[in-house]
């Protein structure tokens, strides 16, 4: 019998047709291509167009603010920072060393002391002792002394006058006001000195600068 003509390589074995290729195979795959210049990488970074560059107001190194939060304003500079010291900035509250504090204070308790003990007649003593001693290498003991020696030597001059017309009984009230008010205010204004700070006399007069 006439055998059918078979197609070619039918017969062959391991000769089969080839199939037809799928989808997913890597005869048809096309290599990947790169991303496009600024355009998202995996995950979505670096962003498009690229990182902005940096403008200056970005958290310090860690990436996190100091403890408390940003001062207003911004940072104090280099070496700042806020000031130490009594009330003129410097140590033992507003004096440069402790022999300054002890003169302001000689100026004033001295002041109304010297009221006290003698009437309401010497109560310059204390504040003018306090200006030579120590007025000339201390501004600080010289405006405080200047303040006392002012204000003592106004109210002073009062007592004086009071004891020169003590021959009538008016005479004693301007003693006492001088008295009083010398030892007030000469406590006040040495409690005010020990704190750093300078006191003005009330009912004072400018004779010395």
């Amino acid at each position: 019998m006439t055998e059918t003509p078979r197609p070619p390589g039918a017969g062959d074995p391991g000769n089969y047709p080839p199939e037809p290729t799928s989808p997913g195979s890597s005869a048809s795959a096309e290599p990947p291509t790169a991303p496009l210049s600024g355009a998202p990488g995996p995950g979505g970074y670096p962003p498009a167009g690229g990182y902005p560059p940096p403008t200056g107001d970005q958290p310090p190194s860690g990436g996190y603010p100091p403890p408390g939060g940003y001062p207003p304003g911004g940072f104090p500079p280099p070496g700042g920072g806020y000031p130490t010291g009594g009330a003129y900035g410097g140590p033992g509250g507003g004096y440069a060393n402790n022999e300054d504090k002890t003169w302001a204070l000689v100026a004033h308790f001295g002041g109304a002391a010297g009221m006290i003990v003698s009437g309401g007649v010497l109560g310059w003593i204390g504040p003018l002792v306090a200006l030579l001693a120590r007025g000339n290498q201390s501004p600080t003991v010289r405006a405080h002394a200047v303040a006392a020696l002012n204000f003592q030597l106004i109210w002073s001059i009062i007592g004086l006058v009071g004891w020169v017309l003590s021959c009538i009984v008016i005479g004693f009230i301007p003693v006492a006001a001088a008295v009083i008010l010398g030892a007030v205010f000469g406590i006040i204004a040495g409690i005010k000195a020990n704190e750093g700070q300078l006191y003005r006399y009330p009912l004072s007069a400018s004779f010395i600068k």
